[in-house]
């Protein structure tokens, strides 16, 4: 069997079975490796150098969640969380809707512009959501739908919009390495390319908001109000605190292109300003990293699993396998073509890293089945894109656990992986196949 899909097989069934992330990630790439040829030795020298690979998301991450605590310090979510809460209160039975629409429209708003006009990524999750826990147990909210939109906010501007984390994505990786692969990628409009895939995430949006998870679900709220609803402390001051060192943050964060300076000048602020108080510093630092530990270690790892996985050259035999299949048959190497993308991008978990392994050997490929540079660029970006909603690796997948599971009522892998990846990977396959035929 090909070691990339033993590897990404084994840990995507022992993160079904509850087995920890970080547990199945390692043994999965210790089975890839071996499968691979590397043997024991050659396995985790190739896991420990990718190690390095995952430690700067890390500690962006453990900085965002010190600055995310520091926030919350602040009392700004707090007070969104009250009013919201202050509006339910005063509804009356079964004429919850319409704040129901509002806060999965704020959400999802907030999701959009984190990739976009203010690239922080998952950082505002932790930010946001805890505060809000209490008010979407209140009013029966399903989970599962606040983490899909969460999610969709997360993937599809990137793809889609060439601005932000999109500009990334879709200019300097996808149309570059399409390039370097040797497709003239010369005038080709890439939100034409990626349109019709894009089309297919909302498919799944409107299905899970509209169909999936409509009904009401019910939370323990004294676990929610255990965890959240403590009484926070805040006034003007302190919201006009937290509100310039979030602009702050940002700027610093877009001028420099570092989440790391950017969320330490925010906490820094904080901490002169006087609403963190200088004795406590020390223990909220340490408490916000400790909440965004889990995200940092399980990215660490799927570093490590990915650099294990290039070493083998499996991807590169997988591909080979799936082009003998393929014959000169288009459709079926649309299809196939997109399968292995899903299948990399799952164990990687980042669809930015996954575009460079996949795009010198779909290229070529694509150009010998008779596919327009247009086409072929839809077909690379979305097997890049495919699988990142559902990895349990991908930080858009434990962003939204990261906020939806602050009261332990919330399952990664159940609750956030499963439904993200029946809701957007499946109609992905299928939008993605219909526009590589088209184009």
């Amino acid at each position: 069997m090909n070691a990339v899909i033993a590897a990404v097989g084994i840990m995507l069934v022992l993160s079904l079975c509850r087995v920890h992330v970080v547990v199945a990630l390692i043994i999965g790439a210790l089975a890839g490796g071996l499968l691979g040829g590397l043997g024991v030795e050659g396995t985790l020298k190739a896991f420990n150098q990718g190690l390095g690979g995952g430690a700067t998301v890390a500690l962006s991450y453990a900085l965002l969640g010190a600055f995310a605590v520091a926030i919350a310090k602040s009392g700004l979510a707090h007070a969104l969380a009250d009013k919201a809460l202050a509006l339910v209160d005063k509804q009356q039975d079964g004429a919850g809707g319409a704040l129901k629409w509002l806060l999965i429209a704020l959400l999802l708003a907030v999701a959009i512009s984190s990739q976009n006009l203010v690239p922080i990524h998952i950082a505002f999750i932790p930010l946001l959501v805890p505060p809000l826990l209490y008010v979407l147990s209140k009013l029966q909210l399903d989970r599962r739908l606040i983490a899909c939109v969460l999610t969709f906010g997360l993937i599809t501007p990137y793809m889609f919009l060439p601005v932000g984390f999109g500009g990334i994505f879709l200019n300097e990786i996808l149309l570059a390495n399409v390039a370097k692969s040797g497709v003239d990628v010369t005038g080709i409009s890439i939100t034409q390319a990626m349109a019709i895939p894009a089309l297919g995430m909302l498919f799944g949006l409107l299905v899970a908001v509209l169909f999936s998870y409509r009904g009401k679900r019910t939370y323990d709220l004294e676990k929610v109000a255990q965890a959240e609803r403590v009484d926070v402390q805040y006034n003007p001051l302190s919201l006009l605190v937290a509100g310039l060192a979030i602009a702050a943050a940002f700027i610093v964060q877009l001028w420099l292109d570092s989440m790391i300076i950017g969320a330490l000048v925010g906490f820094v602020i904080f901490s002169v300003s006087g609403v963190v108080r200088w004795k406590e510093a020390d223990g909220l630092f340490t408490e916000g990293m400790k909440m965004m530990a889990m995200i940092g270690f399980i990215m660490i790892a799927a570093a490590g699993f990915a650099e294990v996985m290039k070493t083998t050259g499996e991807v590169k035999t997988l591909v080979d396998s799936s082009a003998a299949l393929i014959g000169h048959n288009k459709a079926v190497g649309a299809l196939l073509m997109l399968l292995v993308g899903l299948l990399v991008t799952m164990g990687i978990g980042s669809s930015f890293s996954t575009i460079p392994i996949i795009a010198a050997i779909f290229v070529p490929l694509g150009v010998q089945l008779g596919f327009s540079p247009l086409a072929i660029v839809c077909i690379v970006g979305t097997a890049g894109a495919l699988g990142d909603a559902g990895s349990p690796a991908s930080d858009s997948t434990l962003g939204p656990t990261s906020g939806l599971n602050a009261d332990g009522q919330h399952n990664h892998i159940w609750d956030s992986v499963v439904p993200t990846f029946l809701h957007y990977n499946l109609p992905l396959l299928a939008f993605g196949w219909a526009a590589a035929m088209l184009l």
